[in-house]
């Protein structure tokens, strides 16, 4: 029904950018929130950053000042802005996104992407 794909993902030297989209397409009628989350080997799955349909944003302390995130709601997508890149921000990044749907108006249900990898690596 609906399918987020994430770009972007890649490999890149400490201290350089990378910048993450996400798109939502399908049976979309409405999206809320979209959120950025990160998965390293062996770790739980990590929020890295927020935005409201509104635009209002929150980021994980780890991230506060490097990343910036946006969305573009004709398009349905959101955006990671990913400054100053450290090592540890190594991972596989995942977007999420709470949508209604055409075929159930009324409620918000979660959906996500398939990941894209970001190393960070000299």
């Amino acid at each position: 029904q609906v399918q987020l794909v994430e770009s972007g993902g890649g490999l890149v030297q400490p201290g350089g950018s990378l910048r993450l989209s996400c798109a939502a397409s399908g049976s979309i009628f409405s999206v809320g929130i979209m959120c950025w989350y990160r998965q390293t080997p062996g770790e739980q799955r990590e929020p890295v950053a927020v935005i409201s349909s509104a635009g209002t944003t929150n980021y994980a302390d780890a991230v506060k000042g490097r990343f910036t995130i946006s969305r573009d709601n004709a398009k349905n997508t959101t955006y990671l802005q990913m400054d100053s890149l450290k090592p540890e921000d190594t991972a596989v990044y995942y977007c999420s996104a709470a949508v209604i749907t055409t075929q159930a108006l009324g409620s918000w249900s979660p959906y996500w992407g398939q990941g894209t990898q970001v190393t960070v690596s000299s």
